[in-house]
């Protein structure tokens, strides 16, 4: 039992850092605003901004920076990989 809740949370773990770097790529992609027109940035735009766009709802821009990628980004890379990891270790020691 233990080697399936291993490769699950494995696979989990690599999907939240797959969505990190494609945020990453996609708020890099802002700099160069005509790459968002391609099919590539509009793919992006479909999979990141539902997941930007509850953050912005919450932040305002700070005159012409947005900030609301950086606590997102934050928000992902330690709230919620931390969260799935105690999830993960308290599965395991129960099983133990």
């Amino acid at each position: 039992m233990i080697p399936v809740v291993n490769i699950v949370f494995d696979i989990i773990f690599k999907a939240i850092d797959l969505y990190l770097i494609l945020l990453i790529i996609y708020i890099l992609m802002s700099w160069v605003p005509s790459t968002r027109e391609t099919k590539f940035g509009i793919f992006l735009g479909k999979i990141t901004e539902p997941y930007l766009g509850f953050f912005r709802k919450f932040i305002p821009p700070l005159g012409m920076i947005d900030i609301s990628p950086i606590v997102a980004i934050f928000v992902l890379n330690y709230l919620i990989s931390r969260g799935v990891y105690e999830v993960y270790r308290l599965i395991i020691t129960s099983l133990m």
